[in-house]
């Protein structure tokens, strides 16, 4: 928001785009004067797949994540064509989101605007998290069996990232504690760190 906000005084029309769940939030936290919007600052939302949810907690992070992975692409191209067809603002010139919703990416592509990525995390952890994709490579995530939180496997020194000496698997983000293939935040955090 705060970077919507720099870029609008700066002169850019912007359209805040908000999962439906968050933009209920947001209304019932800070009111509905909060998303009225102006002339060339609007909000608008958009579903993300989850069964929908009046409650006022965070969402399961794993389902959102997978969520959001297989089902928001679809609806923010509709969005964007809605957008782009309406005299009343300018063409979509340049989709900025999180690096966590990959699918603003894929839809940058599609309709051949430029985009920006923000990762949200640190930059150490962004590059711990460029590293899954190797880790699993190399064979030592997954782990095998649950006996890698006590046989020494996260002392196991990782000495291939430039500029982060002295890693070791316990320092890369814990989404890699997993013996599960199929671990839905294993595979979405390698995935999106990856694209």
């Amino acid at each position: 928001m705060q970077l919507a906000k720099l870029l609008h005084s700066r002169g850019f029309h912007i359209t805040f785009v908000n999962s439906e769940f968050n933009h209920r939030r947001l209304v019932c936290s800070r009111g509905e004067e909060v998303v009225k919007g102006l002339p060339d600052f609007w909000f608008e939302a958009i579903p993300d797949g989850l069964p929908p949810s009046d409650s006022d907690a965070t969402q399961c992070a794993p389902a959102l994540c997978d969520s959001t992975r297989k089902t928001c692409l679809a609806p923010f191209m509709e969005l964007l064509s809605k957008l782009n067809s309406s005299p009343q603002v300018p063409p979509v010139t340049c989709i900025v989101c999180d690096g966590l919703m990959n699918f603003g990416t894929k839809a940058a592509q599609l309709i051949g605007v430029p985009y920006v990525q923000l990762w949200m995390s640190s930059a150490v952890s962004f590059l711990g998290y460029l590293q899954y994709k190797e880790l699993a490579q190399r064979g030592i995530i997954p782990f095998k069996d649950e006996h890698f939180v006590s046989d020494g496997k996260l002392e196991m020194p990782i000495d291939w990232i430039p500029g982060m000496p002295n890693m070791r698997i316990k320092d890369i983000p814990s989404f890699i504690r997993t013996t599960d293939p199929d671990d839905i935040m294993l595979n979405f955090v390698m995935e999106v760190s990856q694209e």
